[in-house]
C-alpha cells in the first residue's frame, strides 16, 4: 500500500500543478471577460438565448457527429506542406489616410479584416493586426507577406466593426493600439465585456442582437444579422453573440458575413435586405469535421445567391492556415463554382483598393 501512494501522490500533485497553470494562464486579459451586470441582463433578454448559452437558428454541432478527436489531433500535426504559402504573398501599399473615398472603397488585410471609406466615414472590420489568430505565439502566425499593414496605417475609425470574439475576428493586441483611433465600436451582445475590460469605455460600445439596428448618421444603418457559428475565447461556448451584419452606406448596401456555416438565414436575409452591391464572404478554414460552422467554397456561391449578391468579396482565406486544406483550395474552389454559376467577384491582393460598382480586381494574384 505504501508503494502505490508515492506515485498516488506524486500523479495528484502533477494534476493539480497543472490545473492551477492553466487557470493562473487564464487570467491574461487577452482571454477577456464574461458579459455581467447590465450586459449579461440583456444576453438573457435575447429569445437566442437559452440554457446559458447563445443558440443557432437551426441545430449546429460544432464538430459533426462521430468525429474523431485522436484523428482531428493526428491531422492538425501532420498538415500537408502546401498548407502555407511557400514563399512571401504579394501585396499593395495603399496610402489608407489618402484613400479615394466618392465611392465606397474597400481595402482587404487578408482573412477577414477590411476597411471602407465612404464620403469621410471610415469602417474597419475584425481588425487582426498582431500576427496571429490566437493567445499563444506557436499557432495561428500570419503567413510571410500577408501582415504588412499596422495600426499605425489606419486612419482615425469612425465604425470599428467586429462579428464575434473569436481570435482571427476579435484581437487583444490590435484593440489595444485602435482604441485612441476609434470613435464607436459595433459589435454583438456580451461582446462589450472584452472591450470593455480591455479599456474601451461603454460609452463608446454597441451591442446588437440578431436583427436590431442603429442609425449611425446620416445615409448610413447597421443592421445585425444572423450568422451559424459560435462563440468563445476560453472553454466556455456561446456567452456572447457572433453576427454579420447589413450596412447600408451612402446609398449603397453591403453584407458584411463574418463567419457562417451555409443555412436557411441567408435567403431570409437576401428577401429583407437585399440586393446587395457588394457581399464579403467566409471563403476558407473549412473541414469535413466541422461542416455547420464554416461554409464550402461551393456554399458561398450558394449564400451570395440566397443574399441576391450582386459581387462578392471572398474573405478569411490568405493569411492564416486555421485548417487542413491547402492555402488555395478555397479560393480555387471558389472561382471555379462562380464562374459556372456566372457570379460576380472580385479578388484583390491584400492591400489593393476595390471600388463597389466601379473596379473590381479579378486576378489570379495567388499563382505567384
Amino acid at each position: 500500500m505504501k508503494r502505490l501512494r508515492k506515485p498516488m501522490l506524486l500523479t495528484l500533485l502533477i494534476v493539480s500543478g497543472l490545473i492551477a497553470t492553466t487557470f493562473l494562464f487564464m487570467q491574461q486579459s487577452t482571454f477577456g471577460s464574461d458579459p455581467a451586470a447590465t450586459r449579461l441582463q440583456r444576453v438573457k433578454q435575447s429569445p437566442h438565448y437559452r440554457d446559458g448559452a447563445f443558440q443557432n437558428l437551426e441545430p449546429t454541432d460544432v464538430l459533426r457527429q462521430g468525429a474523431s478527436y485522436i484523428a482531428l489531433m493526428w491531422e492538425n500535426l501532420n498538415k500537408p506542406k502546401d498548407n502555407t504559402p511557400s514563399k512571401p504573398l504579394p501585396s499593395v501599399r495603399t496610402d489608407l489616410k489618402a484613400l479615394p473615398d466618392s465611392i465606397p472603397t474597400v481595402v482587404w488585410f487578408g482573412h477577414s479584416s477590411y476597411l471602407i471609406k465612404s464620403k469621410g466615414t471610415t469602417v474597419l472590420v475584425d481588425p487582426v493586426f498582431s500576427g496571429n489568430a490566437s493567445p499563444v505565439s506557436f499557432f495561428g502566425g500570419a503567413y510571410a507577406g500577408s501582415n504588412v499593414y499596422s495600426v499605425d496605417d489606419m486612419p482615425n475609425i469612425d465604425l470599428l466593426v467586429l462579428s464575434h470574439d473569436h481570435y482571427d475576428h476579435l484581437d487583444y493586441k490590435t484593440i489595444i493600439q485602435l482604441i485612441p483611433k476609434v470613435k464607436k465600436f459595433y459589435t454583438a451582445l456580451g461582446v462589450g465585456a472584452h472591450l470593455e475590460l480591455w479599456g474601451v469605455p461603454a460609452d463608446r460600445i454597441v451591442e446588437f442582437d440578431w436583427w436590431e439596428s442603429n442609425h449611425v448618421a446620416t445615409d448610413i444603418d447597421l443592421t445585425a444579422v444572423p450568422a451559424r457559428h459560435f462563440s468563445g475565447r476560453s472553454f466556455a461556448r456561446g456567452r456572447t453573440l457572433w453576427t454579420a451584419f447589413v450596412l447600408k452606406l451612402h446609398g449603397y448596401s453591403l453584407y458584411l458575413g463574418g463567419d457562417s456555416g451555409y443555412g436557411k438565414h441567408f435567403k431570409e436575409i437576401g428577401d429583407k435586405y437585399g440586393p446587395f452591391d457588394l457581399a464579403i464572404l467566409e471563403c476558407g478554414q473549412y473541414g469535413k469535421d466541422w461542416p455547420n460552422i464554416h461554409m464550402l467554397p461551393e456554399e458561398v456561391v450558394l449564400a451570395a445567391q440566397d443574399l441576391h449578391a450582386k459581387t462578392v468579396l471572398p474573405v478569411h482565406w490568405a493569411k492564416f492556415s486555421l485548417a487542413l486544406h491547402s492555402w488555395t483550395e478555397p479560393i480555387e474552389r471558389f472561382t471555379k463554382r462562380s464562374a459556372e454559376q456566372k457570379l460576380d467577384i472580385t479578388t484583390p491582393m491584400i492591400g489593393e483598393p476595390l471600388v463597389v460598382g466601379v473596379n473590381y480586381p479579378r486576378s489570379r494574384w495567388w499563382n505567384y
